[in-house]
């Protein structure tokens, strides 16, 4: 057993303030005032300026450290990918891979679930974007690729797939049976790229919907006589959202505003991240297009966005800045809500006894400055800032 203390603890629920965090094969075994904590264990003290919080969980990552999962469905691209994102406090995701097809399909199901029986660190499921998506709303994604499921990809996505799945979808492109089929195998649908008017997208919560993928993008805006998407995500209390807070994707006021209808007990914090992260580049290929990264705005030739240039913790940071929340409530959405949203409470998102011991050390600034995965650090060092270039674990 060991104890990491730590002048404010945050569960991902509350912060409790000097405490220590007990931690037996991994995982939390008690929260207890730093007074408290048992003698004869190894025992970690944080410097007061920081916080110890549950590291940060991001349903949406198509890339990092200059890779894309499109582009290689593999372990060593996922490791990759999940070491980039691991600097700035990601301790668990989802790989995603867009709209593309049926055969990377299959692939990126085998290679994530080979990563997850081998342990790979941070890679805890799947997100497939598509390719079940609305044309007219594909965004980025190759409208030759997209197309309606079919007897074969309802079998693939039940039998053949790892859990968590997470499958974005068009309601008003796939039916509310194939929707409740495929919840009802355990699937987290959530509606994205979608041209669905407020009754299809009714439709789609009551057969097993749970959620939308980055909400306001690639969807109708929404209108007094015409809610679409976005009002019906809204006025649904059991709806969860994702949100990319980047400032580019969608201006403040709209996410303030959704905010307070969503909260931040239904409000997620996602990264929707391309290959740039923790990469020194200025472009990449997707699909065979060139995306540049400019100014922090990843864009096709013609001026479409292509995902986003967006850590977690700058999310944090932005959420705190842009949406005038506090830090607990950002980093909620960092953590404990995803976990939710997933089905994954029970495992990870909060620093709870029974929880995995996936956590980090952040200023009140959001600089992350230490990383643990099932109690081990993460980060390149034994203690202190970040460094190492491959976050071992």
């Amino acid at each position: 057993m060991q104890a990491i203390a730590a002048s404010r603890v945050f569960t991902g629920d509350a912060i409790i303030p000097d405490a220590a965090v007990l931690i037996d094969k991994g995982r939390v075994r008690d929260i207890v005032p730093t007074s408290s904590q048992p003698s004869g264990i190894t025992a970690e003290r944080l410097p007061d300026a920081l916080i110890l919080a549950p590291g940060f969980i991001d349903c949406q990552v198509n890339g990092g450290g200059g890779v894309l999962f499109n582009d290689a469905q593999d372990v060593p691209t996922l490791r990759r990918i999940a070491v980039a994102h691991r600097r700035f406090g990601t301790t668990a995701l989802l790989p995603t891979l867009i709209t593309d097809t049926p055969e990377k399909m299959c692939r990126a199901a085998a290679a994530v679930a080979e990563a997850m029986a081998a342990g790979e660190p941070g890679i805890v499921g799947l997100h497939l974007e598509g390719p079940f998506l609305c044309p007219a709303r594909r965004g980025v994604h190759r409208v030759d690729l997209i197309r309606a499921p079919d007897g074969a990809d309802v079998s693939f996505l039940r039998d053949g797939t790892p859990r968590p799945l997470l499958v974005t979808l068009a309601p008003d492109m796939v039916s509310s049976e194939t929707v409740a089929a495929l919840a009802a195998s355990g699937i987290v649908i959530a509606a994205g790229h979608t041209d669905a008017n407020h009754a299809q997208m009714r439709a789609g919560f009551s057969a097993g919907v749970r959620g939308v993928t980055h909400l306001f993008n690639a969807m109708p805006p929404p209108a007094g006589r015409a809610p679409g998407p976005v009002f019906a995500t809204l006025d649904d209390p059991d709806c969860f959202a994702g949100l990319i807070v980047d400032g580019l994707h969608v201006d403040p006021v709209s996410l303030r505003v959704a905010l307070r209808a969503l909260t931040p007990r239904r409000a997620f914090l996602v990264t929707d991240a391309m290959a740039s992260i923790g990469a020194e580049i200025d472009h990449f290929m997707l699909q065979g297009r060139r995306i540049s990264v400019a100014g922090g705005r990843l864009a096709t030739e013609d001026g479409t966005l292509a995902g986003a240039h967006l850590d977690m913790a700058g999310a944090v940071r932005n959420a705190v800045a842009m949406l005038g929340i506090g830090l607990p409530d950002a980093l909620r959405m960092a953590s404990a809500t995803p976990a939710d949203f997933l089905r994954i409470a029970g495992a990870r998102g909060r620093l709870l006894p029974g929880r995995a011991a996936d956590m980090i050390a952040i200023t009140d600034s959001v600089d992350v400055r230490g990383v643990w995965i099932g109690g081990r650090r993460c980060d390149g060092t034994a203690g202190g800032a970040l460094a190492g270039p491959d976050g071992a674990c």
